[in-house]
């Protein structure tokens, strides 16, 4: 969930898709300006945190990366439950990527917050040559279902930061009003006018 204080938010964010999308090449680029050419495999889950400064307030990104390997798919809710954003990623030059983020959307969609403000990620965009995915497709589809949409590379950092600031941009919007936490006691008056006393 995204928590409000003075203008500051927390927001747990997951990125969600198939192994070998870039997912953990986008955060490392988001995080640390840097690109790996080889990046190891995610093993569960890798946690980042990082800050940005957004129409004047501050929202600190509890960001989840987890791994695509389908032996570890089974652990995605317990990093997906209670996420205020998603970035589902696919790879452009792979339909079985973009086939495995729609699978992602409808599982979100079942089981996910239903507030949840969650990106489309077309990844590797720097791979025009050899794409597969028409970016009008995913569009698309990224509006039929809720989405916003960008293409992105890891690699030449193209609309990295974008995606996560827009993120940080509507989640504010997209949470629901703050209720306090506890019991709330309603004081309603008694049915029929009668007045309760003790001991009558």
């Amino acid at each position: 969930m995204a928590l409000m204080g003075h203008n500051n938010l927390n927001a747990k964010l997951v990125l969600l898709g198939d192994m070998g999308a870039g997912k953990s090449s986008l955060v490392l680029r988001f995080i640390k300006g840097q690109f790996l050419e080889f990046q190891e495999s995610t093993i569960g889950a890798a946690f980042f945190s990082q800050t940005l400064a957004v129409n004047e307030a501050t929202v600190k990104f509890e960001i989840w990366d987890t791994a695509g390997q389908e032996r570890y798919h089974s652990l995605a809710p317990m990093y997906y439950r209670g996420a205020a954003a998603a970035i589902i990623v696919y790879d452009i030059t792979s339909m079985d990527s973009f086939a495995r983020a729609k699978k992602w959307v409808q599982e979100l969609q079942k089981q996910g917050n239903p507030n949840m403000v969650v990106a489309l990620a077309g990844n590797k965009a720097d791979l025009e040559d050899k794409r597969q995915v028409a970016s009008e497709e995913a569009r698309l589809y990224a509006e039929e279902n809720g989405l916003f949409f960008m293409e992105t590379s890891a690699k030449t950092a193209s609309n990295v930061n974008d995606i996560f600031y827009e993120i940080a941009k509507r989640l504010p919007r997209a949470q629901p009003a703050q209720n306090p936490s506890g019991m709330v006691l309603v004081d309603r008056p008694a049915e029929g006018s009668r007045s309760a006393s003790c001991c009558a």
